[in-house]
């Protein structure tokens, strides 16, 4: 982690235990909170009410944790990674972990079930300091920007989720579901979690790694069942049982057959003829000499004589 962050980390983490000490303390900060709630930002500006309504979603944890995992998700199957993955689920669980513990360890009630004026409304079994929807944007919309590849991306979504987190907190404040308090921890709380992050990045590569030889495993022992080598032997075992005397068929290797011991051939294999007992094969078409060529003219001697052979007798 650089010296930068490790500053950064430090600012922020004093300006969190200011807040929470604040608020414990009843200070100038609690008479602020009373004083935007009495306010009623909501019934200063009605016309923007219903597009804030759908506005603060931004910030729950379900819609935003889909929308990015379904991002960070295409994105590890692109790179063959699970760190995209890895870094988001750490981050919500870092989220769950210190946001929910001083949620429900302080208790505080929030500006529409507030019942003594002037009060931190702590200790009251409420679950609103400090504010989830606040903390939930920093985290799951710093994500993007914490994983981007080049400093320009970089930048352009550190602006983006700052925009947003900014928004949804303000949003949060107007429709007097959050104290003023409740808004600035919660920006404190998201902000740590990301600073955090490079401390955890050996483990989650630790974890990368055990997941991926895992699923090699899995996938290696899901092709060659560990039951052949058991099954090879009872077959085995099962033939020589259906043979008691011993007797085996020959095995065919190649084309030819072996003969057992015994000497007796399963199926006799035919004679071979020899070379001179072979019928001659004839070459194909006529032996005949063509038509156009004149054939030898007889001796006249052995025409008499094949003449009279034939009138004698």
């Amino acid at each position: 982690m650089s010296r930068t962050r490790v500053l950064l980390f430090g600012s922020t983490l004093v300006a969190y235990v200011a807040i929470v000490v604040a608020v414990l303390t009843t200070s100038k900060l609690v008479t602020l909170d009373w004083q935007v709630m009495m306010w009623r930002p909501y019934k200063q500006w009605p016309q923007i009410h219903a597009f804030l309504d759908y506005f603060v979603v931004l910030g729950q944890r379900g819609p935003t944790a889909v929308i990015v995992a379904s991002w960070l998700g295409w994105r590890a199957w692109r790179q063959r990674t699970l760190h995209p993955l890895l870094v988001l689920g750490t981050s919500l669980l870092l989220l769950n972990v210190t946001v929910g513990s001083v949620k429900y360890g302080l208790g505080r009630l929030g500006p529409h079930y507030a019942t003594s004026a002037g009060s931190a409304e702590l200790f009251a079994g409420g679950d609103i300091f400090p504010s989830g929807h606040t903390a939930n944007a920093v985290v799951t919309w710093g994500v993007l920007a914490y994983l981007a590849t080049t400093p320009w991306v970089r930048r352009v979504t550190s602006v983006i989720a700052a925009l947003l987190a900014l928004g949804v907190g303000m949003t949060t404040i107007y429709l007097g579901t959050h104290w003023v308090s409740d808004v600035l921890l919660g920006w404190a709380a998201g902000l740590l979690i990301l600073l955090a992050l490079p401390w955890f990045e050996p483990l989650m590569a630790s974890a990368e790694q055990r997941i991926t030889a895992s699923w090699a495993r899995r996938r290696g022992t899901g092709r060659v069942p560990a039951t052949a080598p058991a099954a090879n032997t009872a077959m085995a075992s099962a033939q020589l049982s259906d043979n008691p005397d011993g007797l085996l068929e020959p095995v065919v290797l190649s084309g030819r057959a072996t003969t057992p011991a015994s000497g007796i051939p399963h199926h006799p294999a035919r004679p071979h003829t020899a070379r001179h007992e072979r019928t001659p094969v004839t070459p194909a078409g006529s032996r005949r000499p063509p038509a156009d060529r004149p054939g030898r003219p007889a001796a006249v001697g052995q025409a008499g004589v094949t003449r009279g052979r034939g009138t004698t007798g």
